[in-house]
């Protein structure tokens, strides 16, 4: 009897479909990263948009008060409005305008303390409206044009740069 080694071909392609499945994997990986990121990058400018418009709607609520009390404007008690202030304690029982103007600069810097982070304004007037900082705005006080300027921290990180919303206007 005569025996005979048959020789089967090696399969040289074996594993090659396990190896196609694994790299499909690292590419969708890849993929699912990149709009992980792409959404967290979208979340922060959200966020960001949605503390631009209270800085907007807050200016709008100070051009509203200066309007309601155009004797306080006249008198020029809101020629330079800064810091929170203290409540006058008199809205119940009558205010005169400078107590109004008081009154204006405690709810709407409370506001801006509670509604942004690290949020403060200022109302002054100013002939070169853009820039400036809480500690020095740059207002010159020349001209009858109002500016209100809002500050907040965008990203709550000690030493960002605060963001700025400038609006002017004339009463």
């Amino acid at each position: 009897m005569i025996t005979r080694t048959v020789s089967l071909p090696i399969n040289k392609t074996k594993g090659f479909a396990l190896l196609e499945v694994l790299i499909a994997i690292v590419v969708i990986a890849f993929g699912l990263l990149g709009l992980a990121g792409l959404q967290g990058t979208s979340m922060k400018a959200n966020h960001s948009a949605y503390f631009r418009s209270i800085a907007t709607q807050q200016a709008y609520d100070m051009t509203d008060r200066m309007r309601a009390n155009k004797t306080g404007v006249s008198a020029g008690n809101y020629d330079n409005i800064s810091g929170i202030g203290s409540n006058p304690g008199c809205i119940s029982t009558g205010c005169t305008a400078a107590q109004i103007t008081q009154y204006d600069k405690f709810r709407w810097n409370t506001d801006n303390a509670s509604l942004l982070p690290s949020g403060q304004g200022i109302v002054c007037k100013d002939s070169t409206p853009d820039g400036g900082t809480p500690a020095s705005p740059g207002c010159d006080g020349s001209g009858d044009i109002f500016v209100i300027k809002i500050w907040w921290d965008d990203e709550k990180k000690p030493g960002n740069p605060l963001k700025l919303f400038v609006t002017s206007f004339q009463p």
